[in-house]
């Protein structure tokens, strides 16, 4: 039977991989899950050899079942292309004893375009297999890194809008240049007061709300989503985890089916979601290492299988993991439940009424692979430093918490198998909480001053992403409330 999709909670099946790109959230509030995780059926050996781009290929023909073998190449050759500032994509550094999975060579210099340069293509080729005569209108709250890689993937693509929500004050000032600055007649970007778990939910329920949905498609609108709820951002995630154990193959740092540990510094749980669907495939992976900050309520979760959001909101200096409600979490729960939608339902029930919810043991078992740590503002700035003081490999804040997250557990496990850590973000977007930590000058307030004094002190080169905003007009200046959203998507669509 071909693979196909389901909601997580039950009341939508048998939908095509098209039509769940297209739609984004399933109608019911839950998330697109394939009928089945497929095993890879070509062998490491083979794709030791592949590029980046043939890997990618092998991969998502598993799950995008109904495009055909030119739409989904030609998705593949228009998404990995000269956007990218290496030929390998994904390169993998090797640094004091970890391998760090180079995310960040795409033109927003954050792992979400790894997926976000793609989404579009499969988007829009989705549209026309569909018959959609409506505009699409991506509607995606962000923490940072999503808004820009979204609206840099869509901006002028026809047929399409995209309309970005950020928590005003809680992105690094480059985050936020680069979203304010972006290009594009289609793009808009709305600053909200409140943080990330606001503007996500706010999302989710103009997703939901049925009336306005019947008002826009009268005016010739469609919601679809680039957040990593829509499957479009989570295939092409997989594909990197598959890459790297088959580059560590190819480049002699493994054995053929020697198992290695991943650890990913983890916010709405999409990108470790990607390494446990490539493990599930085949790919030797024994430990995924969830790293957390200071919100950590992914770490108490995997500790105690409580899911409690009840907490205090804290931002801290890598932003883009201050989440307490980790959407792509879903997922895993109805899988742990052993694929039950209603389980599942009742469970995300649980957390819209009362905050938290409990799994069983049964479900706890099911995800023994997962372990949670969480490093401090103070840790992470310690790794960083370590790390750049003993070798000159200079990492990003978000990275940072991963690798210190992986230190304390090999210290606690004694567990040696080599690790691939996701190195998530440049540096550069974080320019300020980085010079900190490797104890670089602080006087200044000029963010540009900072950036090219930390050039200077590492010998990396300013990307041209950090380069494009240093005199770039600011687009966009909206802000409102989070019970103003639906208004501010009215004003911007016209309606």
């Amino acid at each position: 039977m071909a693979l196909s999709y389901q909601s997580t909670r039950g009341k939508e099946n048998g939908v095509t991989a098209s039509q769940a790109v297209l739609k984004g959230l399933a109608e019911d509030g839950g998330l697109f899950m394939p009928s089945e995780i497929p095993t890879l059926p070509i062998p490491m050996k083979e794709l030791a050899g592949m590029s980046y781009q043939e890997t990618a290929y092998e991969v998502m023909k598993l799950f995008l079942t109904d495009y055909t073998e030119e739409e989904l190449k030609d998705c593949i050759a228009r998404a990995y292309d000269s956007k990218f500032d290496t030929e390998e994509i994904a390169p993998l550094a090797k640094a004091g004893g970890m391998y760090f999975l180079e995310l960040f060579h795409g033109k927003t210099i954050a792992f979400k375009d790894m997926a976000l340069s793609i989404l579009p293509h499969l988007m829009t080729t989705a549209a026309k297999k569909n018959g959609v005569d409506k505009e699409i209108v991506i509607l995606t709250a962000t923490s940072g890194d999503t808004g820009k890689a979204a609206m840099a993937g869509f901006a002028d693509v026809p047929g399409t809008r995209i309309i970005v929500f950020y928590p005003k004050g809680g992105v690094s000032k480059v985050q936020e240049l680069q979203m304010r600055t972006q290009k594009g007649d289609n793009t808009s970007v709305v600053a909200i007061h409140g943080n990330f778990d606001d503007a996500q939910t706010g999302v989710k329920k103009l997703f939901g709300d049925k009336e306005f949905a019947k008002e826009l498609a009268h005016k010739g609108f469609q919601f679809s989503s680039a957040n990593s709820i829509n499957i479009g951002r989570l295939v092409p995630q997989v594909v990197y985890y598959v890459y790297a154990y088959a580059k560590l193959l190819e480049n002699g740092e493994i054995e053929d089916g020697e198992i290695i540990n991943v650890t990913v510094p983890t916010g709405n749980f999409g990108n470790i979601l990607a390494a446990y669907f490539a493990k599930h495939m085949g790919v030797p992976i024994g430990r995924l290492i969830c790293a957390s900050n200071e919100n950590k309520v992914l770490y108490d979760f995997f500790a105690t299988g409580t899911y409690d959001r009840k907490r205090e909101f804290i931002l801290t200096n890598s932003p883009s993991m201050d989440i307490l409600i980790s959407s792509n979490l879903e997922r895993l729960i109805y899988l742990s439940a052993g694929w039950d939608a209603e389980k599942n339902a009742s469970l995300m029930a649980d957390l819209s009424r009362t905050g938290e919810y409990a799994i069983t043991e049964e479900m706890k078992k099911n995800m023994e692979s997962f372990t949670g740590g969480f490093a401090t503002q103070e840790e992470d700035g310690a790794m960083i430093r370590k790390l750049f003081k003993e070798v000159g490999y200079l990492m990003d804040t978000h990275t940072g918490v991963a690798a210190a997250v992986y230190q304390q557990y090999k210290e606690k496990t004694g567990d040696t198998a080599k690790t691939v850590i996701a190195s998530t973000a440049s540096p550069y977007k974080f320019s300020r909480s980085v010079m900190e930590a490797i104890g670089g000058p602080r006087e200044t307030e000029d963010e540009f001053a900072l950036i090219d004094e930390m050039s200077r002190l590492s010998g990396v080169p300013v990307p041209q992403a950090v380069e494009e905003i240093r005199t770039a007009p600011i687009r966009h200046n909206r802000e409102c409330d989070v019970d103003g959203m639906k208004a501010e998507v009215r004003d911007i669509l016209g309606i």
